[in-house]
């Protein structure tokens, strides 16, 4: 297997000079689930932002998918986050819309179909246990709820990513605990997903790789590993390196293999 994400020496400074990340580098490999974590103010928030394409990295290199997103033009942002699936700490529901709507959203967006888009929000609706409340408006749904409507929105779709940027920060431990049991088995099925978290407690208990941030840094940059993504190899057509990437990357797990 491959990486579907790979960073590489990954900076992002905003304006006024806050650095919120400093040469980042880690690897997620296709199938793998792995927590992200750091306390507040960490870098994790900007990461995610920079693998869904949110944002751009000031400087280094970010390939999701096999695709360099320094490549991707504005134009092409949209199909680019077809197989990403972001799922927010505040849910970040439509909240005049209906539990079936939200949900639906991604497909209207890629123009599917109505008998698409209705067989696949129930089925993304089912697997979250909220089949029942699809004609429901999220204002009368629980914390809990709103949090499963919004991963079925992020997987209604079918993407071979998610991220999870502090999914259970509002929720109390047994709630975490469902979604987290709903994470596993999207996982089980060979999903990707990247969970940032300050819940250490919540996942120290899971059997799944922990990658931490520490003031914009990776803390644990032991594992160094040799080897060049090919996305960051030699354009065909131009013959030019994508500039940042280099011979060598620092991997926290997973390493990519050649096909």
């Amino acid at each position: 297997m491959g990486d579907i994400v790979y960073l590489h020496r990954v900076a992002k400074r905003y304006p006024g000079g806050h650095d919120a990340l400093s040469d980042v580098t880690l690897t997620l490999e296709q199938g793998e689930m792995a927590f992200l974590t750091g306390h507040s103010g960490a870098g994790k928030s900007t990461l995610m932002k920079l693998i869904a394409l949110i944002e751009r990295p000031t400087r280094g290199q970010v390939v999701i998918n096999n695709q360099n997103i320094s490549q991707v033009r504005r134009s092409q942002v949209a199909k680019f986050r077809r197989n990403v699936g972001v799922i927010f700490q505040n849910f970040n529901l439509l909240n005049d819309r209906t539990v079936f709507d939200n949900v639906a959203l991604p497909l209207v967006i890629r123009g599917e179909t109505r008998d698409t888009i209705a067989r696949r929000v129930r089925a993304a609706l089912d697997t979250v246990g909220l089949l029942d409340k699809e004609r429901l408006y999220p204002i009368v749904l629980s914390g809990g709820e709103q949090q499963r409507v919004g991963i079925a929105r992020a997987i209604v779709a079918k993407p071979p990513l998610i991220l999870a940027d502090e999914p259970t920060g509002n929720l109390d431990p047994e709630l975490s605990a469902e979604i987290m049991a709903l994470f596993r088995r999207f996982n089980e099925v060979g999903v990707s997903l990247l969970i940032a978290t300050h819940d250490v407690e919540l996942i120290r208990s899971l059997p799944y790789r922990e990658i931490q941030l520490k003031g914009g840094h990776i803390a644990d940059r032991a594992t160094a590993a040799p080897y060049e993504h090919p996305a960051c190899s030699a354009n065909a057509s131009t013959g030019m390196r994508s500039r940042g990437c280099s011979r060598w990357a620092v991997s926290t797990g997973a390493r990519w293999q050649p096909h």
